[in-house]
């Protein structure tokens, strides 16, 4: 049995994949609310310009420049495929169940694979700084590292309640010469407004977003940079699922159910949306779960236009949604505490593309999951990628029930060795 598969970098993906044209409807556009200035008017001022470009492309595959190639290669992409031939013997089931590791990453996550092209085009376009928000912290902390790289300042918006409790990743972001900021912080004006009325608001991605877009239209040498939720975000992260495409090749196998965690899309999105292409246009019949947490449903919630963020800066998108001004309770995986979710991925939901499952608030069923897959395959996932373990881990168990002996992908998008006191909290571990 093959246990693990690995690319070489000549072989990994030279183009991101563009499900747009796939769609099995035309994606609703961007729109403005009824009342105030135009926000879709303003998004040149708010984003890099190639992103812009690519956000509204109608071609079905991008060229990634050899700028971006090369950083890739200095990130150490490829990122291995391994078969969990342990967790599938400790659950003794006839499933078979493969594992993307995106944690093979300088900063122990996927969302590398877009910062990286972001901060290339915003170097090329003559900015001096990226400005963003982040939940969990990886996306800011991949932010960090990709500026870094450029030779770009870096602002960071972080949610409060994970400011307060992750440390070690603050430690992390300012190593790599970031500003960070607990959002909502008073240093915009919309965050102070928040801030002046509760010091100890425990703030969210929404309030983050705002913040970080607040900064940026402030200062003409600054961007903004957004880590999730719209489509050229997924797209760069497509070349997740096409490395595993091709590394399931190597494996002579193919995925019947496909797993992701769910916050905004971009981990779930970058690994699924290549199958999807399949399901869409070669007929493939699989599966796709997105796990998520009781405490921000997104794709259970209603499909109609919301803005992005909690002071309605953004132009307004067509997704599954919560309300953009919904309190959420803070949880161990707070990358899945956002509101709404990617618009591609709420059109394929809405089509009947995607499943969902979302598990309870106290996340004691995921993290003890999370555990059974420590101690068979040895890796400790982030607090996030602990859902798709646990989906994976309930779907292989359905099949040991039903003696169904089904292909099984999820991809944990990063690694938890820095989420170790979210664990001790949950686990009651001393």
């Amino acid at each position: 049995m093959i246990q693990m598969v690995n690319l070489r970098h000549d072989e990994i993906p030279s183009r991101w994949y563009n499900i747009i044209p796939d769609l099995p409807s035309p994606l609703p556009p961007p729109r403005d609310p009824e009342d105030g200035p135009s926000r879709i008017a303003n998004l040149p001022n708010l984003m890099i310009g190639e992103c812009l470009k690519q956000e509204f492309s109608r071609e079905n595959w991008i060229d990634i420049p050899g700028g971006v190639m090369d950083l890739f290669a200095k990130a150490g992409r490829p990122r291995p495929m391994f078969r969990a031939a342990n967790l599938e013997k400790k659950l003794d089931t006839p499933a078979k169940l493969y594992y993307k590791g995106e944690f093979y990453s300088p900063t122990g996550s996927h969302k590398v694979n877009t910062a990286l092209a972001q901060c290339y085009y915003a170097k090329a376009q003559g900015f001096k700084r990226v400005t963003t928000e982040t939940g969990a912290g990886q996306w800011g902390t991949a932010l960090a590292y990709a500026a870094a790289l450029a030779g770009l300042k870096c602002t960071v918006f972080w949610v409060r309640s994970v400011y307060d409790w992750k440390k070690d990743r603050l430690s992390f972001m300012k190593l790599l010469g970031a500003d960070v900021y607990a959002s909502p912080s008073p240093m915009t004006e919309f965050g102070r407004s928040l801030y002046e009325k509760n010091p100890e608001h425990v703030g969210s991605l929404g309030i983050a977003i705002s913040e970080g877009l607040e900064d940026s239209q402030k200062d003409p040498t600054a961007t903004y940079s957004l880590g999730s939720v719209l489509n050229h975000v997924l797209m760069h992260q497509t070349i997740i699922g096409l490395e595993a495409q091709t590394q399931f090749e190597i494996f002579d196998d193919y995925p019947d159910i496909v797993v992701s965690c769910l916050g905004g899309g971009s981990n779930f999105g970058g690994f699924a949306l290549p199958f999807l292409g399949d399901v869409l246009k070669k007929g493939k019949k699989t599966k796709f779960i997105a796990a998520q947490s009781q405490v921000a449903p997104n794709l259970q919630g209603t499909y109609r236009y919301d803005f992005a963020d909690y002071a309605e800066i953004t132009p307004m998108l067509m997704m599954y949604t919560l309300g953009h001004k919904t309190d959420m309770a803070p949880v161990k995986g707070d990358g899945l505490r956002y509101h709404g979710c990617s618009p591609i991925l709420s059109l394929l939901r809405h089509e009947g593309f995607i499943d969902t499952v979302a598990y309870p608030g106290d996340e004691k069923h995921v993290f003890e999951n999370a555990r059974i897959f420590m101690e068979t395959e040895g890796w400790l996932p982030a607090p996030e990628s602990a859902y798709s373990v646990c989906a994976a881990v309930d779907e292989a168990v359905k099949c040991r029930e039903s003696g169904e002996k089904k292909t099984i992908a999820f991809n944990i998008s990063g690694h938890g060795f820095l989420d170790i006191p979210g664990y001790r909290a949950v686990l009651g571990l001393e």
